[in-house]
């Protein structure tokens, strides 16, 4: 854990790396978006993010100033069901919050802005400018991701986006005739576009990665994909910190240790040493994290990545077109 902060701190957050998040597992309705990763991004110190849809939409709950409860695992959860309560490991909250934040979706999508071809970051992007404004409404400015990221201009991505309760509501939408679509293909791209620009421009590209699954493989893919698809000459990300709690020889460590992520060309071989994988649990690690970074490194400009993401997909479409790969 202390090699981890010091990495993290002393070079992660040089001002010429890009940082990226990925984000797994329970985290935002334990209160951990407000405490931990609104504080990191306020700060400059999470550059995009790559996150599952769970995570994004019970963190809009906050924005619309709903409650949800630390409770303990081990309930009567069939007397739950019957009084309309739903948990999550350990926290607890009404039914209706899943109600009335499928509704706030569904009405939001429903707008003018909405109705046209996006990828995932552009939507977040758009659903955090009207998140940040029910934040100032509801009095709880910065308790909410999505609004944090909207502010300072950090992509939001999510894998997998039909995988989540605002997937869902989307593709109710769809049946209504609504023209919003996503399009996983564009985030492809984009986020390689935010990791080639790193790198090309003579800095460095570092991820975070909470947990594991589908967030941990799609950040780290971006180097396959310039490499191995593009047919760009990269050599992978130069620094790599992972918290989770799997084991590789069970199959649970998604993307691999940071060593045989580097045989696919995910990880610089040169920056092995620039590499941990803490073996924590990341409600653990991230408050820590947070607290260290916070008192031993200054703020951050912020990168605005979302502002110039048109630019950099056009600089990496550039790239690709100059080396005139047809197979």
């Amino acid at each position: 854990m202390r090699e981890a902060c010091q990495l993290f701190s002393q070079k992660m957050l040089g001002e010429d790396v890009t940082i990226g998040l990925a984000l797994s597992g329970a985290l935002t309705p334990a209160g951990l978006g407000i405490s931990c990763l609104v504080p990191l991004i306020e700060a400059g110190f999470i550059d995009w993010i790559v996150s599952t849809g769970a995570n994004v939409y019970h963190d809009t709950h906050f924005a619309l100033g709903m409650e949800l409860h630390q409770s303990r695992p081990g309930l009567d959860d069939l007397q739950l069901r019957e009084e309309q309560i739903i948990r999550i490991y350990d926290i607890v909250f009404p039914y209706d919050n899943l109600l009335r934040t499928d509704l706030f979706f569904r009405q939001l999508c429903r707008g003018e802005a909405f109705q046209q071809k996006m990828g995932t970051a552009e939507f977040h992007y758009l659903a955090g400018k009207y998140l940040s404004a029910r934040e100032q409404e509801n009095g709880v400015p910065g308790h909410c991701l999505l609004a944090a990221a909207y502010r300072s201009g950090v992509p939001v991505f999510t894998s997998s986006p039909g995988d989540s309760s605002i997937g869902m509501n989307l593709a109710a939408l769809q049946l209504e005739g609504n023209r919003l679509e996503i399009d996983p293909l564009r985030d492809v791209n984009q986020t390689a576009a935010i990791v080639y620009e790193a790198k090309k421009k003579g800095g460095k590209s570092a991820v975070l990665i909470l947990g594991g699954g589908s967030p941990k493989n799609f950040m780290l893919q971006t180097e396959p994909q310039i490499q191995e698809v593009l047919g760009l000459e990269e050599a992978g990300h130069d620094f790599f910190l992972q918290f989770t709690d799997a084991r590789p020889d069970t199959g649970g460590l998604s993307g691999a240790t940071p060593s045989e992520a580097m045989t696919w060309g995910k990880v610089d071989p040169n920056q092995l040493p620039d590499t941990i994988t803490c073996y924590v649990d990341s409600t653990i690690a991230l408050p820590l994290l947070t607290a260290y970074a916070v008192d031993q490194h200054a703020a951050r400009k912020p990168k605005r990545l979302m502002e110039r993401m048109i630019e950099l997909q056009d600089h990496l479409l550039q790239a690709f077109k100059a080396q005139g790969r047809k197979s």
